[in-house]
């Protein structure tokens, strides 16, 4: 891989105009498709094959014409102090505003709540429906401004007003205040770890490029493939992120060689040769954890990890590419201020036992001094962090959730006053007799069809603990499949609405048993309940999948057994305490002042299992990109102790400031108003801040010191079965054949004097009677035969 990585290097700076050309063009193709692109739909949660999403399909099987998919608003009169929304001057003002609505465009039809009952018991509260003929994303401005003005009106005539429904409901748009913060505080990482401001700018230039790419692919393909604004936020989140990071990543490599005397080119392609092996080991596992959603069964998260997953391969694309293409736009640009100064001065030498000790270096001799201690202190305090995500309840956010700055969650709170807290989310039963028919036990209730069974329902589910009340039912036109509305008494995300789902479902089994008919609990509501269950039973297998691709990926890389074991028994440890954040803010409401959550409740559904396969990703980057540091300086002699302390010297520095530039960018996301990107920024910040400060940096090291040379222990029928894919670059210290334009003297990084940085007797960090990298003779050629295990 790696010497196949180094030719792409050197091709990508050699014909840097034509790869600059390849890739504004796919921009500019990107960003036109997705502005001839009609606007995709927010859509429904989905969860084939659970019993709501089966009542569902149903409905729009049995009950066609009220299958609409029109938006609806929803328009909730409060009448002022002391007066009743039933008085004469009230009830005008609110058939005035009606009134303004009817025929206007796009309106199908509204509701009079004086004629349908839709008056609180007290007679404060009252509202009405209004369905359009378009959807939400349909809807044109005039009609939504008429919308406005008939609330308005009313406003007008001394009445409180609050809109909501899917009519207001719009897609979330990137591009906010805390969104700008984020990229700002990874630009200031960028020049500080870098020093300089072109290679900072590089960093950020090739990851917008690739963030916009997908972006507009994301947008493009909104329509035929369903994609939702959430598809495209996480995409941005995460190719904003990674793209920093991998360029970063490779960036740091390419200086590193030109300090150490490469030419550009040369340098160029060793960075991509071993930086790059890791952005593509580290870009996989992230790819493949997104991928892997899909086995979850729910559309929509299969929808979300594939818009991430391909934001990820675009980001790995550009790092590769573009950015040795930049190196050669950049020149001696991208270096450091300090390094063009001293340009004809001897190179210096790579970071080895005598170079100077920095902050890594100076971490790495502490943790050494104390492994055990790092280990408790680190290990207990993720522990005790993790404590709260025992408590983890799960859920989907609906306008409860929502500032109460908005009027849907006005309007929502409304509702809740006048109807009680169980209308914003009522069941939906749905009885079907179709099947039942004269064969039934139950004679007259296969005569009666649908109306008969209907009617045991709702005395049924009257006698149900928790029920508010129950409407009548509406038969179908072939009247074998009747439909009921039950409102709970309970709020839609509470626990006791969930227990009456299963009390409903347990008490109307009586029912199908004694009519032959098949009774379904749906509703927005039920569905709610139904994914969350299914997230929650699918969690412990999806982790396990992820494990076992961790502990199997990181064998391949490391050729340990106990080096992944610990890998992935550290990404435990991050995970969990992200879940005690998440449950500790959005469920307890610690701290939720500050990031501006207004509400709290169970953490949205999809949480878990997303943080899971994007966090599992991430982890592999630092795990990659620290330690195949540690394993070469290893492989290369150096005892246990030493390699650490060389692999942070020459990443430690690097990794930090990639964990901080991620942090920034997921953090930046809080700020937006969907609560389901402020709980995904939350957890994945805080996810991303304990895997790579504490897991990798503290807890990974100490336990490498305490086990010495028995971390790199390696059975050897694995070490004959196993494939060398060579992340740390070995094979660039021997001859790469030549192939295409690059053939001829000097094409391979290794191929003869003065082709590598390192080439020549003493010329590089390993050198040894001339058995260094450049000599040809092997990457170990000047280290004495290491047991099993080590190579």
């Amino acid at each position: 891989m790696a010497a196949f990585l180094y030719r792409i290097g050197r091709w990508a700076f050699r014909r840097r105009r034509l790869v600059g050309v390849l890739w504004l063009g796919a921009l500019l193709l990107a960003v036109a498709a997705a502005a001839v692109a009609p606007e995709g739909q927010e859509e429904d949660l989905s969860m084939p094959g659970t019993e709501s999403q089966k009542a569902f399909d149903l409905l729009d099987e049995r009950f066609p014409e009220a299958n609409a998919q029109g938006a609806e608003a929803r328009l909730v009169f409060r009448a002022p102090d002391g007066r009743r929304v039933t008085a004469e001057e009230s009830r005008a003002a609110v058939e005035d505003a009606l009134g303004s609505l009817d025929g206007g465009e796009q309106v199908a039809s509204t509701t009079d709540p004086y004629k349908t009952g839709a008056v609180s018991k007290d007679g404060t509260i009252a509202y009405s429906t209004v369905t359009y003929t378009a959807d939400a994303v349909d809807l044109t401005a005039k009609a939504k401004s008429a919308l406005e003005a008939a609330a308005d009106k009313a406003r007008d005539a001394g009445l409180t007003v609050e809109t909501g429904g899917s009519a207001l409901d719009a897609e979330e748009e990137p591009g906010g205040t805390t969104e700008i913060i984020g990229v700002a505080v990874a630009a200031v990482v960028l020049v500080v770890a870098l020093g300089s401001l072109v290679a900072a700018g590089l960093s950020l230039l090739t990851a917008f490029v690739g963030v916009a790419i997908a972006f507009g692919l994301v947008s493009a393909l909104a329509v035929p493939l369903g994609l939702t604004s959430t598809v495209a936020i996480l995409a941005l989140m995460l190719g904003l992120a990674v793209g920093i990071d991998y360029a970063l990543f490779i960036t740091s490599r390419y200086r590193d060689e030109r300090a150490r005397g490469s030419e550009p080119e040369e340098a160029a392609g060793r960075a991509v040769g071993t930086a790059g092996s890791a952005v593509v080991f580290a870009g996989a596992t992230v790819f493949i954890a997104l991928v892997g959603l899909g086995v979850v069964g729910i559309p929509e998260l299969t929808r979300i990890g594939m818009g991430g997953a391909g934001a990820v391969a675009l980001a790995v694309l550009v790092a590769l590419t573009l950015v040795p293409a930049l190196f050669g736009f950049f020149g001696r640009r991208v270096l450091s201020r300090a390094v063009r100064k001293g340009a004809g001065r001897r190179p210096r030498q790579a970071a080895g036992p005598a170079g100077r000790s920095g902050l890594g270096t100076r971490w790495a001799r502490f943790v050494l001094r104390r492994p055990a201690a790092v280990l408790l202190v680190a290990g207990l305090g993720l522990g005790a962090v993790a404590v709260p995500a025992a408590n983890l309840e799960l859920g989907l956010p609906g306008d409860e959730s929502k500032s109460t700055e908005t009027t849907q969650r006005r309007a929502y709170d409304l509702l809740s006053e006048g109807f009680g807290p169980g209308f914003n989310g009522p069941l939906t039963l749905v009885v079907d007799a179709a099947e039942s028919g004269d064969a039934d036990a139950d004679a007259d209730a296969g005569a009666a069809g649908a109306g008969a069974a209907a009617e045991r329902v709702v005395r049924t589910v009257r006698g149900v603990d928790g029920v508010a009340s129950v409407g009548d039912p509406e038969l179908s036109r072939s009247k074998d499949t009747a439909v009921l509305t039950v409102v709970p008494e309970t709020a839609p995300n509470s626990g006791g609405t969930k227990d009456l789902v299963n009390a409903i479902r347990g008490e109307v089994s009586g029912v199908e048993a004694g009519t032959g008919a098949t009774v379904l609990v749906t509703g927005t509501t039920a569905m709610n309940i139904d994914i969350s269950e299914a997230m929650s039973d699918a969690l412990v297998p999806y982790l396990t999948v992820v494990i076992g691709l961790a502990v199997l990926l990181l064998l391949v890389v490391f050729r340990s057994v106990l080096v992944p074991v610990k890998a992935a028994l550290g990404f435990l440890l991050s995970v969990g305490a992200a879940f005690g954040v998440l449950v500790a803010v959005f469920q307890w409401g610690w701290g939720a002042d500050l990031l501006g959550i207004e509400q709290t409740g169970p953490v949205m559904s999809l949480m878990p299992i997303l943080v899971i396969g994007i966090v599992f990703g991430l982890a592999m980057d630092y795990e990659v990109f620290l330690f195949t540091r540690v394993r070469e300086s290893y492989v290369h002699g150096a005892s246990p102790g030493e390699a650490i302390t060389d692999g942070f010297r020459h990443s430690g520095r690097v990794v930090a400031a990639a964990a901080i530039i991620m942090i920034s960018v997921f953090a930046g996301f809080v700020g937006m108003s969907s609560p389901t990107i402020q709980t995904m920024g939350v957890g994945l910040a805080a996810a991303v801040a304990f895997d790579a400060f504490v897991v990798r940096m503290a807890i990974a090291p100490a336990v490498l010191a305490l086990l010495g040379h028995r971390a790199w222990w390696l059975p050897r029928i694995l070490n004959r079965v196993l494939p060398n894919v060579d992340i740390e670059g070995e094979a660039l210290g021997r001859p790469v054949p030549p192939t295409g334009p690059d053939a001829g003297p000097g094409a391979g990084p290794g191929a003869g004097p003065g082709a590598g940085p390192d080439a020549g007797p003493g010329a590089g960090p390993d050198a040894g009677s001339g058995a260094g990298p450049g000599s040809g003779a092997g990457p170990d050629a000047a280290v004495p035969r290491l047991p099993v295990g080590r190579r």
